[in-house]
This record gives structure tokens, C-alpha cells and sequence, in this order.
């Protein structure tokens, strides 16, 4: 059989490929076309994860064992046919790329074809550049704003106490802790 898919990014709008492959190519027959028709390393860490149809991760399949205690099944790439964990059309995948951000591809089986074989492994159809193969982390980490504390009149007490409608008030009376015997406590 003939697996057809489909590989979109949900970071550029105008990116797509089709990749046709035979059904038992292994997922790093896959994982490396899917590189080379991007330009991406081989040298990075990746995985994919089957998912379900609102795109949940469901079974991993990594591209080394990661000798992890689990009970869970470990799928390895080179191990592991594409028919093994794939038999409907539909069915869904995330590629993650980049470990460190967790940034993938959406893979969709689009098609099956039965009775026929492919020997290697094609792209049929490119669209568009795909997203930058790594991020630097401090475009995907969001650095909070720290207030000036030289001037305390600026700093907008909603966004310190994370509510519009902070009132001092609600916060309960700490002079009834004076009345507490201290010598009660051991610190």
C-alpha cells in the first residue's frame, strides 16, 4: 500500500507538503523525508506522536530509547512500520521538530492506495517555506514586566495583584496575629 500525507505548519499559513511513501516504510524513512524536503538537520532531536482527531498525543514514536522507566510500549523510528500504528485515512500526527520549544508539523493520512508499493520515499508537492527550523528561546519565552520601584506611584497595582478591582480591604487584619503567644512556636 501507498500512504498519502499531508504536512502543514500552524506557523505559516502558506507551507504544505505531500509525501507518498509505502506503507511499510518505517517512521524514519518518513521523519528523514519530511527533513530533506524542509532543508531541516538530521542532527536534532525529534518524535513523532500519534494523535487523536482533536489532535491529543496519544503514542510516541522517538527516534531513539531514551531508556525511560515506563510500562508504556516504546516506539522507535527505525523499528517501527508505518502500518504498525497507521491504517485509516485520517488518522493524525504531530511532528515535533524542536524539542526545546515544541514547535511541529500537523501530518495527516490523507490517502490509502492498495495494491500498490513505492520503493523510496517521495515528496509530491511543495508550498510555500516552511517555519524556521529553531527559535531562539527568548523569542518563544515572554519576559514579564518588572515595575519601577523608584517610582511606586507608576506601577499599576491591577497588574500586580492580578486584579482590576483590588482592594486593600479584602486583604484580612494582621494585628489579630500580634495577639498570638509567640512563645508557643519553635522556629
Amino acid at each position: 500500500m501507498i500512504y498519502k500525507f499531508v504536512i502543514v505548519s500552524d506557523e505559516v499559513d502558506n507551507f504544505k507538503l505531500q509525501i507518498a511513501i509505502d506503507s511499510s516504510a518505517t517512521f524514519m524513512q518518513l521523519r528523514n523525508t519530511i527533513l530533506e524536503s524542509t532543508g531541516y538537520s538530521k542532527e536534532q532531536m525529534d518524535s513523532f506522536y500519534v494523535c487523536d482527531d482533536e489532535w491529543n498525543k496519544e503514542k510516541e514514536v522517538t527516534c531513539m530509547d531514551m531508556g525511560t522507566d515506563t510500562d508504556e510500549d516504546i516506539w522507535i523510528m527505525d523499528d517501527t512500520q508505518l502500518d504498525e500504528l497507521l491504517e485509516d485515512e485520517g488518522q493524525r500526527l504531530k511532528f515535533v521538530f524542536d524539542y526545546m520549544t515544541e514547535r511541529f508539523f500537523k501530518v495527516k493520512l490523507k490517502e490509502i492506495i492498495p495494491g500498490k508499493t513505492l520503493h523510496d520515499p517521495l515528496c509530491e508537492s511543495k508550498i510555500g517555506n516552511p517555519p524556521a527550523e529553531s527559535m531562539d528561546i527568548t523569542e518563544f519565552i515572554t519576559i514579564p514586566k518588572i515595575p519601577d520601584a523608584n517610582n511606586i506611584e507608576a506601577i499599576d497595582k491591577s497588574e500586580f495583584y492580578g486584579d482590576e478591582e483590588y482592594d486593600e480591604d479584602e486583604i484580612s487584619d494582621f494585628d489579630e496575629m500580634d495577639s498570638l503567644d509567640n512563645d508557643n512556636y519553635k522556629f
